[in-house]
Formats: structure tokens, sequence, C-alpha cells
């Protein structure tokens, strides 16, 4: 073969990895392309986002400038006192007959379970700003754990005076790009940890105090920034030299005094042992599409873990029935700064909230593989009976007066740390167990000074029970000591009795 031909031949030979080549060359050469034009309108969508955003700012910086108004607070609104009922024992060897008895109730004393809404969201999505260096961040904890956020501190600002001028240019320079990343984090974070409005307003606050200064008005000013970017309803006040953030709620919170402007209440978010006077400065502007801020747990919270110590439980009737559980503190410390509240002017929906809030992701990893075991093979009524004695026997009660100085509901888990609890804490406790681990429906049933459960079964049960839309719920109460399914505490008056449906 002569070269001309072995050149040939080689050429044929090599054409499907040049045609190969040329192929990926090509693709590769679309797809680099296909991500310059969606670099390009993403980055241009970016900044639409900010300059829709930028405008909206200037607008509220504007209204900074000119709308103030003096107001006067509204007298704090005490938490509701009942009566308290005493816990009552019953002998192991003389529990009362159980039989079929329907325990009426008016429908109109029935309060729906409070539903929880989206959480309020920015105006327009906050989009990263792309940075070729690595940007600074700011480290800071929130109830135990640790996080960060982009910010460079070389922006921070600084208000020369508190009249209003001052206020919206410092507001005006919070709302450039150099700001941005740093909203954008916290809403990431709000959902990494699924805080609720509450959770992150307070980790809001740490951020800027980081940043700022404990109690310093240029914190106050940047807690206020990035809240009301996330969406939230919020006004600036001024006391005196101070400034203050008020933040609009969807509840009434107890022991609280507030403002109200243009018929929402507003109340002060402030440390432990700060107050506010009577009268002061509000600027009343609005930020658009705004939402208030709702006191409902919908998930639960992701703290990091912080353990002090095992606690052992145990049913009196069964002894073998037995769980030891852990409690995160750093959870505790968040519930210790939850307000207590009312939704529509219903002091019945305050229960449901503590009721529904779902239990910590690690102590039902503790506790409930416990005590499925424990029921695990038996009947409904007989698992009930088995989780009903066990919070009945189990925990030591006590009045809130005497503990706390005052009425304190808690959540489930706080049942399970502190040494005491009530009716209504073991209530609480018993219908959130009921619900995970059987799935069975309950219902709260509150007497003046008592609460206490009803479970819906789904074969017969005799007992006490309360018919609602075509169901029995059979009367189940934690602090009727010994006790089983079925039997109401002697001298509770049903006609005053009121129902509060559970998700």
């Amino acid at each position: 073969m002569n070269i001309k031909s072995l050149i040939t031949t080689g050429i044929i030979a090599l054409m499907p990895q040049m045609i190969m080549a040329q192929g990926n060359s090509s693709f590769s050469q679309y797809k680099a392309k296909r991500q310059y034009k969606f670099d390009n309108y993403k980055e241009q969508r970016r900044k639409e986002f900010e300059e829709y955003r930028r405008k909206r700012n200037e607008e509220f910086a504007s209204f900074i400038r000119n709308k103030w108004g003096n107001f006067a607070s509204k007298p704090v609104t005490p938490k509701p006192k009942d009566e308290t009922v005493p816990p009552i024992v019953i002998p192991k060897d003389n529990i009362p007959p159980i039989n079929p008895n329907p325990k009426p109730i008016s429908f109109e004393d029935v309060t729906p379970a409070p539903k929880p809404k989206p959480q309020p969201e920015p105006i327009k999505p906050i989009e990263e700003v792309p940075i070729t260096t690595v940007q600074p961040s700011v480290s800071f904890r929130f109830f135990g754990t640790t996080d960060k956020a982009r910010f460079d501190k070389k922006n921070c600002i600084r208000l020369s005076s508190l009249e209003e001028n001052s206020i919206a240019d410092a507001w005006l320079a919070m709302s450039e790009e150099t700001y941005t990343n740093l909203i954008h984090d916290c809403l990431s974070l709000r959902k990494k940890y699924e805080l609720c409005d509450w959770a992150y307003l307070m980790m809001l606050r740490n951020v800027a105090e980081i940043i700022y200064g404990k109690t310093t008005n240029e914190a106050v000013l940047l807690t206020a920034y990035l809240y009301c970017q996330s969406g939230y309803q919020m006004r600036l006040a001024i006391d005196g030299q101070k400034l203050c953030l008020l933040i609009a709620s969807r509840h009434h919170i107890f022991e609280k005094p507030y403002y109200e402007i243009d018929g929402a209440k507003y109340y002060p978010f402030l440390h432990d042992g700060e107050s506010m006077n009577n009268r002061v400065q509000i600027c009343t502007a609005s930020f658009p599409k705004e939402k208030s801020m709702s006191l409902l747990v919908p998930a639960a919270q992701k703290f990091a873990i912080n353990y002090n110590g095992e606690r052992l439980i145990k049913s009196e009737r069964y002894p073998n029935v037995a769980a030891t559980v852990k409690i995160n503190q750093n959870l505790m410390s968040f519930y210790n700064t939850y307000p207590t509240s009312m939704l529509d002017n219903n002091i019945m929906t305050r229960w449901a909230m503590y009721a529904n809030t779902p239990l910590a992701l690690d102590v039902a990893k503790q506790l409930y593989p416990q005590l499925k075991s424990l029921i695990s093979g038996k009947t409904q009524l007989d698992a009930v009976n088995i989780l009903l004695n066990w919070v009945q026997t189990g925990f030591m009660y006590e009045y809130d007066d005497k503990v706390w100085g005052g009425d304190r509901a808690f959540f489930a888990e706080e049942s399970l740390y502190y040494p005491y609890c009530d009716c209504e804490d073991r209530t609480i406790l018993f219908t959130r167990l009921v619900r995970d681990l059987l799935g069975l429906k309950c219902i709260l049933i509150f007497y003046p000074g008592h609460l206490a459960a009803a479970v819906c079964f789904t074969n017969s049960v005799d007992g006490d029970y309360i018919q609602l839309n075509g169901r029995k719920y059979i009367v189940s109460d934690p602090t009727y000591i010994g006790a089983p399914v079925g039997l109401t505490m002697p001298n509770m008056d049903n006609q005053l009795a009121k129902v509060i449906l559970l998700q």
C-alpha cells in the first residue's frame, strides 16, 4: 500500500472520533451558550427584583420622614384566671362502673382548631448578589444554635439622631445591595431550622445585635428592616432617645401593652426588663404586602441539641410501663420566651396552640419507640388506658400559681422536662401522644377551672362521651388519677363545658 493509501485509510479510520469530538465541542458550546443566557436572565431578573424593592424602600423612607403620630398604649390584658380544680385520685380497688353516658355539648360551644397560614414572604424573591470574592460573614447564636450570615461590617450605618430624616436615611442605606445577602441568608435559615414566626424574629434580633450591639438603636432598626423585608408587618416608634420595634400580631397577647393603629394591634418587641412609656411617637407608614406575625408553631423547631440529664417516667397501674427521655434545654429556652395569647378573642384557642404544636423530633425519636413497644399488640382501648395512666401517675401535680406565680400552659416537652405539671399540661401531652402513636382523633374539654380530653375510637368503647359530627369522643381525663377511659371527674358540669377541636 502506498503512502497516499495509508493516509487515506488512516483518515477514514479516524473520522468517527473526529466527528464525535466535533459533536462534543458543539454540544459544549451549546451548553455554554445556554448557561450564559440563563445566567444573564437570572442576573437581569435579580436586578429587576432589587430595583422594585429599592423603589418600595425609597417610598417607605419618604413616609418615615413624614408619617408620624402620637399614640397612647392600650391597657394590658391579664390572662383569664379560673378557679382551680384539684386532682382526684381513685383508689385502685374502687373504680366506678363504666357505662355509655352521653355528655351534652352544644355546637356553639365548640372551638375549631386554629389553622396555620403560610409564613410572610418578601414582596419580591430575595436573590443572592453574586460576589467574586469571599464575602465576610457574621456568626451568631440563637437558642444555643450557632450559624452565620453574610455581611461586611464596613457597611454598618450609624444613626446621627432619632429625627425622622436620620432614620429615613439609615433605612435607605440598609436597602442597598450590601444588605441583600444578609436578608437572603436569614430567610434561608428560617427554612433550614423550620422557624416559626416568633423564633425567626428572635433570631433576627440576635443577628442585628451581633452587628450593632445589644439594645442599640441601630440594632433595633436593622431588626425592623430585616423583619420588614421578610414580609412581616411592623412599625417604628420613638420613645425619648430610644428607637423601638412594634410587631403586628394575629393574636391578642396577654400581659403585654399594645398600640392600636388602623385597627391592628402592635406590640413592643423588647428585652426582658425593658419598657415603653404610655405615649410615644409612631411611624404609621405601611410596607407593601406586609403580613402580621402568627404565634402558632406549625413545625418542630430544629435548634441545636443540649441535653442535661435523663428522666424516668413510670406508670403506677402498669409497672412495666416506663420510659426515659432527655429534653433539649435550647428548646426550653425558646419556650420560656413564648408569649401566651389567644385568637379571635377566644381564650379556648390558647390551649389548641400548645396541643397542636408537633413534638420535637429528638424527643419523638427517644420516647415513641419505647411507648410503641409497650402498647404494641394491644387493643385501642388498652393502649389508650396505658398512655392515660402513664400521664396520670408518672408526673407530680402542682398548681401554676405555686410554681410559676401565675397561670402558664406547657408545650408537651415542657411537661416531660419540669418536675410539676397541672391538668392543662397533662391533657396537652396526653392528646399529643394518642394522636401520634395511635392516629386517633382527640378533643379538649374545658370545664371552668379544669381541662380534660376525649378520644375518638374507631371501634365501640363504653363510657362517658361527647357526640360531635356523628362521632363519639370518649372522655379520658389525665388528672382524674387512676380513672380509666370513659369516666368524667366528679362535679364537672357539662352544661358549662366547651369543646376545643385539635388537628
